[in-house]
């Protein structure tokens, strides 16, 4: 996995800066996410009745599971930051979902790095547009605008990101 500092992330503003790894939803991920949500629509969890009432063909898989892997997605995907001691995150401004996910499918996670900031001494907010890819297809199953915190000891700030805040629309 690329390791890259701090001061590398502002240098990248505006670039895909991570794939992830594919990952498979199959039926026992989207079935232990139902539990784990009590989301049991049919859609869901029936094959046969998905398959015979619903557009898919068969079940699909939760648009909040898929949302949910974009954590994994990170770790498999980003570059690690030298010096974070921790990772938050902080929230979304935008995401839709625009395809759905059938079961059995691959999906994997890009990320373009469209914005990141200094916040206090010891963290850097990034935001990240994200697209999750379903493997074969030409829609996205999801677009999301993502903001993280990257935690930091404030002793190991480079002195030439002290006073940085840069977007892709800034370049």
């Amino acid at each position: 996995m690329d390791v890259i500092s701090l001061a590398d992330v502002f240098c990248r503003v505006g670039q895909e800066v991570g794939r992830s790894e594919w990952i498979t939803i199959d039926q026992a991920t989207v079935d232990l996410f139902a539990e784990a949500t009590h989301d049991h629509q049919f859609i869901h969890v029936n094959a046969e009745r998905a398959a015979a009432e619903s557009p898919f063909g068969g079940t699909i898989a939760h648009g909040f599971l898929t949302l949910s892997l974009l954590s994994v997605m990170n770790f498999s995907g980003m570059p690690k930051i030298r010096e974070q001691t921790m990772g938050l995150n902080y929230g979304f401004n935008h995401v839709r979902f625009m395809s759905p996910v059938k079961t059995g499918s691959r999906v994997r996670g890009c990320f373009v790095l469209s914005d990141c900031r200094l916040r206090g001494a010891s963290m850097l907010v990034t935001t990240y547009e994200v697209t999750v890819e379903i493997e074969n297809e030409n829609r996205p199953a999801l677009i999301a605008n993502w903001i993280t915190i990257v935690q930091f000891d404030p002793k190991d700030r480079p002195e030439s990101v002290s006073h940085h805040s840069i977007s892709s629309q800034n370049k």
